[in-house]
């Protein structure tokens, strides 16, 4: 593997090292049973180490790639002296829990994963909790109850406390530069975005992306408008200067907020094609059918299972921000959110 330039118009997901600034690259990784195909991971040097910026997914494949990777730049698993995580995702966290118990490298994220942290390693848990009763919640009372009884998918060990939690917004001093962490809640409830004034970037993870909205409120915690704080972060990014958008999934883009007008224009938009659709009691799993999904335009019944769940979740979103802005009314009977104009 070698390094070469970031170049704007190639296939993100190729496998490689890709130069972003001088001591800045970009490495993605695979995610072989995710539609995204790869994440991100960014390493920066600092001193005479490296801090990277997520992990990957805790899988042979990325700890192969991200081993190849770092060789290439010189380095080895315990030249990282820092991961510093955008969001507790298992694409984004569980790869530097894994390489801590074998290199003592350091983890810092973002205070508000710790509830979502501490329930998805909760043995006790039962698994998609938060899943099936956000859809209970949404009508899907049937889907709700065969989500939940899923077996587990992961190992709970992957999800150990990080080193240090931060509290944004906060300066995060590494050996030569200082970033700033800020709290971007929306995606997860603790995700935050790293902006290195020096390179007038942001590391974005999942909180803007160039190609695809973020699914808002994907977490093992049941966030109270998931959507309302997504918004209210986008806003809270156009508030700062822009900047390079260095983002989890895509390649980097020259400018933070010109995507994130685009994704405000996006949700405006949804939330107006779902109020034209609501009828008197009607439930987010039924306005999820009534309108379509992806660029492409797909109906509802012609996503799978998993698609349709995030769909059905993120109607409900969408319905609750109508609500609180005084465009829907809402009333719920056993445990289910029905909505009217």
């Amino acid at each position: 593997m070698r390094i070469e330039l970031d170049e704007p118009d190639r296939d993100w997901t190729v496998e490689g090292v890709y130069e972003v600034r001088p001591d800045l690259y970009r490495i993605p990784l695979p995610l072989p049973s995710d539609g995204l195909k790869a994440v991100n991971v960014y390493a920066m040097r600092d001193g005479d180490g490296l801090v990277l910026i997520d992990s990957g997914w805790a899988i042979d494949e990325a700890r192969a790639v991200l081993d190849k990777a770092l060789g290439a730049l010189g380095h080895e698993f315990a030249d990282v002296h820092r991961f510093l995580i955008t969001h507790v995702h298992r694409d984004h966290y569980t790869l530097s829990v894994r390489l801590r118990r074998e290199f003592g490298n350091h983890i810092s994220l973002g205070i508000g994963e710790q509830p979502s942290l501490r329930e998805t390693a909760d043995p006790d848990r039962p698994p998609f909790f938060a899943m099936s009763t956000k859809l209970h919640r949404c009508g899907a009372v049937k889907l709700a109850a065969e989500v939940g009884a899923q077996p587990r998918e992961h190992d709970v060990s992957d999800w150990e406390d990080p080193d240090e939690w931060l509290a944004p917004p906060t300066d995060v001093a590494l050996r030569t530069r200082t970033l700033q962490a800020v709290s971007t809640p929306g995606h997860t409830q603790g995700h935050v975005v790293f902006v290195d004034e020096g390179w007038d970037a942001m590391f974005a993870g999942d909180h803007v992306l160039p190609h695809i909205t973020p699914s808002i409120g994907l977490e093992g915690n049941v966030a109270h408008s998931p959507l309302r704080d997504y918004l209210q972060s986008l806003q809270l990014v156009l508030s700062l200067p822009d900047r390079v958008l260095l983002p989890a999934h895509g390649l980097v883009s020259p400018s933070v907020h010109t995507r994130v007008d685009e994704l405000l224009a996006h949700h405006a938009e949804r939330l107006d094609a779902m109020a034209a659709v609501v009828t008197d009691g009607s439930t987010a799993f039924d306005v999820a059918q009534r309108v379509t999904w992806t660029r492409r335009g797909r109906n509802f019944a012609d996503l799978d299972v998993f698609n349709q769940c995030l769909a059905i979740c993120e109607t409900g979103a969408h319905l609750d921000v109508l609500t609180e802005r005084g465009r829907l009314r809402r009333s719920e009977t056993d445990g289910v959110r029905h909505y009217r104009v």
